[in-house]
């Protein structure tokens, strides 16, 4: 996964990227180009964490609340 597509579903801003991660801006700023699995793994979850909260049983602690333009 690329980095700036990564950053793009995540809400298409670093400060957006890291906070749906739960980590600092520094660190998704320092991330290579092409992310390695491991932190596309990561990307993949908070997506699913976000997408899929209500039918994993999730509260909005837990995952944010998804909006109408992201369904």
């Amino acid at each position: 996964m690329l980095k700036t597509k990564a950053i793009e579903l995540l809400g298409g801003a670093i400060s957006t990227a890291a906070k749906e991660i739960g980590i600092s801006y520094q660190a998704v700023e320092k991330w290579p180009d092409v992310l390695p699995d491991r932190i596309a793994d990561r990307v993949i979850a908070a997506i699913a964490r976000k997408r899929y909260a209500k039918q994993l049983g999730l509260t909005r602690k837990d995952a944010p609340a998804i909006t109408k333009a992201e369904a």
